[in-house]
């Protein structure tokens, strides 16, 4: 078994500080991005921490950019990944859905200079809704042509589908940014499946990473569709894009880097 819940909680700010510390920079934002803060986690699963950082000024006034990427898969208990600060928000103009599920997380570790709530009034903007349909479709396309091909499948890859396809669904049908979090997107879930979706959620908290179980026919016909209704739709969609958008960032860009520094 892995560390308990507060160990951890302990841990993670302890090792956010040490990566200030070792590669000096300045964290600015850490979260939760897997099944922790989608909301199916189990008893076993890992934590995933994603954070946004900067450098000092200097790294900023050189013609060479430098590297803006840090990982850290630490151990099977905890995984460390982030941006820098300017890399962050390009892929945030480029409406990289990571980005927006990062801050939509329920789960915040550490958080500086209103980090999040600088940038929530730029998301509904920035969000591109074609390539936010391709990115889930994209994660969709594994669980219906691979997992659900299968007699078995891991419940956590069934969860994944299941989440993808909702918020895909959620894209077409709402035309917004949609939620991190199952719970909210469940309310797009058929009525006539809502009750397996809560014994596979009772199911999901008591099992280990590594429990499988026989796909659901209705469940797998349900993502299907899904799959084939956001297929027809992906080359349609508006792209409603705010002009202002690439100053509006920038502005944030200035403030957070001259505050920070």
């Amino acid at each position: 078994m892995k560390t308990t819940t507060l160990p951890m909680l302990a841990r993670i700010p302890t090792a956010l500080a040490h990566l200030e510390a070792t590669h000096g920079i300045r964290i600015l934002y850490a979260c939760e991005s897997g099944s922790r803060a989608w909301g199916f986690p189990s008893p076993d699963s890992d934590y995933d921490v994603r954070f946004i950082y900067c450098h000092p000024a200097d790294w900023y006034l050189t013609l060479d950019e430098g590297r803006d990427t840090l990982n850290f898969p630490m151990d099977e208990e905890l995984d460390l990944a982030g941006w820098e600060l300017r890399k962050a928000l390009r892929l945030l103009r480029a409406s990289n859905a990571s980005v927006f599920e990062w801050l939509q997380s329920p789960i915040v570790y550490h958080e500086a200079l209103d980090f999040r709530a600088r940038l929530a009034p730029l998301l509904p903007a920035a969000f591109n809704l074609k390539a936010g349909l391709h990115h889930y479709l994209g994660q969709l396309r594994r669980g219906v042509e691979e997992d659900m091909a299968a007699e078995e499948v891991r419940l956590k890859r069934l969860f994944y589908a299941l989440r993808s396809a909702l918020a895909a669904r959620w894209i077409r049908e709402r035309h917004t940014l949609p939620p991190m979090e199952f719970e909210p997107l469940r309310a797009l879930l058929p009525v006539e499946l809502d009750p397996m979706a809560s014994e596979l959620l009772r199911a999901k908290a008591e099992a280990d990473e590594m429990t499988t179980v026989a796909p659901p026919a209705a469940l797998v016909e349900f993502l299907r569709a899904e799959y084939a209704a956001s297929q027809a739709e992906r080359d349609v969609l508006p792209m409603p894009r705010a002009s202002s958008l690439v100053g509006d960032i920038d502005v944030v860009f200035r403030a957070l880097l001259s505050e920070a520094l």
